[in-house]
């Protein structure tokens, strides 16, 4: 098993940065690959930007370029650096851990989640 906790979610203005963090602990076999999804209501969640284990990063196109993406395995913490923040950015953003050495952005492929962290942009 695998416990995430998100945080470092927050409101910020257009044009603005966060950064978020999942700080995760549990057996390496079921955090193979990680990444950040976001959400809104009544939409269904969508993926922000993935890392596998071999090191390799997909990002959604509405955000390449504008969100960084790591993992500090010995700080067991996963990172989301968001620059240029838009409106559409405003979501619960959720961390998820998966047992697969390879992710795609497609929410099926995580089988751990943790509870989330709201991120609003205003104008």
């Amino acid at each position: 098993q695998v416990s995430l906790l998100e945080s470092g979610g927050g409101s910020v203005q257009a044009g603005g940065s966060l950064t978020l963090y999942c700080t995760f602990s549990g057996d390496y076999e079921y955090r193979e690959s990680m990444g950040w999804f976001r959400q809104v209501p009544g939409k269904e969640r969508e993926g922000v930007a993935v890392v596998n284990s071999d090191g390799t990063t997909r990002y959604a196109a509405s955000v390449k370029g504008r969100f960084t993406i790591s993992k500090d395995s010995a700080e067991n913490t996963l990172s989301l650096q968001m620059n240029n923040l838009k409106l559409e950015d405003s979501a619960t953003y959720y961390c998820g851990a998966s047992t697969r050495a390879s992710v795609s952005l497609f929410p099926a492929s995580i089988g751990f989640w943790g509870r989330g962290t709201q991120v609003t942009v205003s104008s």
